[in-house]
């Protein structure tokens, strides 16, 4: 794993019940033991700006890509960035993946073989490398959902404020980039709007400290 991701660090920060998981059966029968799908078990992911998907209340497992989107709408292999398998049902391939969560306009997947994480981008019509591993998720959505809740403009003025949030967003995409790139490889990855988003002020909550100074 590219991050060192505990529980305890997790839940010291946002408190045991702000921390999402998925169990064992959610998973199909052979990714159950995968590593991602142990972090996913058993560290979880804060809740806030990353949404873990629920399982099916009959089924009790997580939706595949294929249950999802119809992969007949896609390109192919050269639509699924860096993936081993071909795109449909086939086994192993992008079609089989369990799908673990959303973020802005795209289904997340877990490649269960590479333990790579993917954006099943519904604009683009394509699915493409998100994280390296499923740490680097849960690190990257660790770090903006701890500056969403902790930052504050404090006593300088508004445009000061929002240099030093910049900073902060600026500083989160390199040390990240500089274990993992695939969050922040361009401008357009999901994870690079949610950054910008934030770096705007858009994305604070009420109650926080930031929210209060620029909503009242």
């Amino acid at each position: 794993m590219l991050f060192d991701v505990t529980r305890g660090e997790l839940a010291d920060l946002f408190g045991e019940d702000r921390l999402a998981t998925l169990p064992a059966t959610a998973f199909p029968p052979a990714a159950a033991d995968t590593p991602g799908a142990r972090l996913l078990r058993t560290v979880g992911v804060p809740t806030g700006t990353f949404h873990l998907r629920e399982p099916d209340e009959e089924s009790g497992r997580l939706p595949l890509v294929r249950d999802v989107v119809d992969v007949e709408d896609f390109e192919g292999c050269d639509g699924f960035e860096g993936c081993g398998g071909a795109a449909g049902d086939a086994a192993g391939g992008p079609g089989a993946w369990p799908v673990i969560g959303w973020l802005l306009n795209a289904h997340i997947a877990l490649d269960p073989g590479s333990g790579a994480v993917y954006a099943v981008d519904l604009e683009e019509e394509a699915v493409l490398g998100l994280h390296t591993d499923v740490s680097s998720l849960i690190h990257v959505t660790l770090r903006f959902q701890r500056l969403l809740e902790e930052f504050t403009f404090g006593d300088d003025d508004e445009e000061a404020g929002f240099e030093r949030l910049d900073r902060e967003v600026d500083r989160i995409r390199a040390e990240i980039g500089g274990v993992d790139p695939l969050p922040f490889r361009d401008d357009e990855t999901t994870w690079s709007v949610i950054g910008d988003e934030i770096a705007a002020g858009r994305r604070f909550r009420a109650g926080s400290p930031a929210a209060r100074r620029l909503y009242g």
